[in-house]
């Protein structure tokens, strides 16, 4: 049993800061659409900072079980005070200039302390009231577990610009918040005014993937660069070409692959190489290019971001260009050329495709790995070639000993 509970813990973590980073990339999406003048990072001075202009807005988060009441002793709402509490009197905030918010899915029971700390334009708001309940509270509960909080809240005056009164009254408690799957509905409703619907849920997950590298990256750095507006400008208008009629994504973990050449040692288009006599550190890039290029489209496929007959029209240009210079190649040679004169020449069409051979599917693309690996895949179907006589001889090897 202890088993199941330590990993039901463990789930929760991790729930928890699944939607810690989601809630601090919904802010960032909704702070960009007002401008560029703001900072966020998570895990900082609480689960999540932001900074615009001179105020400091801090947010603790708490995702629960549907059915949850966050109760004037419930530790969620205790815990988060202590920290507030100590970050005031240890210098760390100034109540003045920070805003304080507990976002929680939990239910505020009606007449509640949350319950009025709800933000200041509802109706139920009462501060006084909120604060002679947590005292009363604090004077009825003896759980051992909240008496630091219970300390922390105590240290602070009563009144005053330090007092419990002061840091109420920067306080909102939000309650029966959007839960994790609501939050990437709403972003997928922001990622649809940017880039369609149909578009959406490709790019919200390259963004999330941005975004969750980028935290990761703040968070292992001492004091670790917050995310700004104009970082998050950049990167999200980036994005955001990419997605445009002319153009594609292109992923940084399909980018970055850089396989093994043993692994495509059987390879048909590392056969056509290997035919023409080419190195082994070229048919290592020739590999690196095909993986890339494989996958990426690939990707594209799965997720649907290609138009139909695209690929094919594509391919059909690809096979066209080749078909030129192939044919002039063989015209050139003639009936009666040596070996050592054939693949001469067909390491020139070789190197065409891999310094020259630029077409793209669409006109935005930059990447050079898409048309070489592109090539290297008709290669491996035998629709292109370098040798002049490549489909007989490489049909060759393909055939049973016994059939010849």
């Amino acid at each position: 049993m202890a088993a199941k509970d330590d990993q039901f813990e463990a789930s929760a973590s991790a729930l928890g800061y699944l939607y810690q980073f989601a809630k601090a990339l919904q802010l960032c999406i909704e702070q960009w659409v007002g401008g560029l003048e703001w900072s966020v990072a998570v895990e900082a001075a609480d689960d999540i900072e932001k900074h615009a202009g001179s105020l400091t807005e801090l947010l603790q988060l708490k995702q629960r079980a549907e059915g949850t009441r966050l109760t004037d002793s419930a530790p969620d709402l205790w815990k988060t005070l202590r920290i507030w509490c100590e970050a005031a009197t240890g210098g760390r905030i100034d109540l003045a200039e920070t805003n304080l918010f507990l976002m929680t899915t939990a239910e505020l029971p009606r007449g509640s302390a949350g319950y009025h700390l709800q933000p200041k334009a509802s109706e139920h708001r009462d501060e006084e009231k909120a604060l002679t309940l947590l005292r009363a509270a604090r004077e009825a509960s003896s759980s051992d577990k909240l008496q630091k909080a219970f300390a922390a809240f105590d240290g602070l005056e009563a009144d005053g610009a330090m007092g419990q009164s002061a840091l109420l009254a920067r306080i909102d408690v939000i309650g029966g918040a959007p839960r994790i799957d609501e939050v990437r509905e709403t972003m997928l409703g922001h990622a649809a005014l940017v880039v369609g619907h149909d578009l959406a849920k490709p790019f919200l997950t390259r963004l999330e993937g941005w975004f969750y590298d980028r935290v990761i990256e703040q968070m292992r750095s001492p004091g670790g660069a917050p995310i700004t507006g104009e970082e998050f400008d950049q990167v999200f208008s980036d994005l955001r070409h990419q997605f445009g009629p002319n153009s594609l994504p292109i992923d940084p973990d399909i980018a970055d692959l850089d396989p093994e050449p043993a692994e495509s040692a059987d390879k048909m288009f590392v056969r056509q190489l290997d035919l023409i006599g080419i190195g082994s550190e070229r048919i290592r890039l020739a590999v690196r290019d095909y993986v890339r290029a494989f996958n990426q489209r690939s990707r594209w496929s799965e997720e649907k971001l290609l138009r139909v007959g695209e690929l094919g029209r594509y391919e059909r240009r690809l096979v066209e260009e080749w078909q030129a210079r192939f044919a002039d190649m063989r015209e050139d040679l003639g009936d009666e050329a040596t070996e050592e004169e054939m693949k001469r020449e067909a390491k020139l069409i070789y190197r065409w495709v891999d310094r020259e051979a630029r077409a793209q599917i669409r006109t935005g693309l930059e990447e050079v790995f898409i048309p070489k690996g592109s090539y290297h895949m008709l290669a491996d179907e035998l629709r292109v070639g370098w040798h002049p006589d490549f489909t007989a001889r490489l049909l060759a090897l393909l055939e049973p000993a016994g059939a010849r």
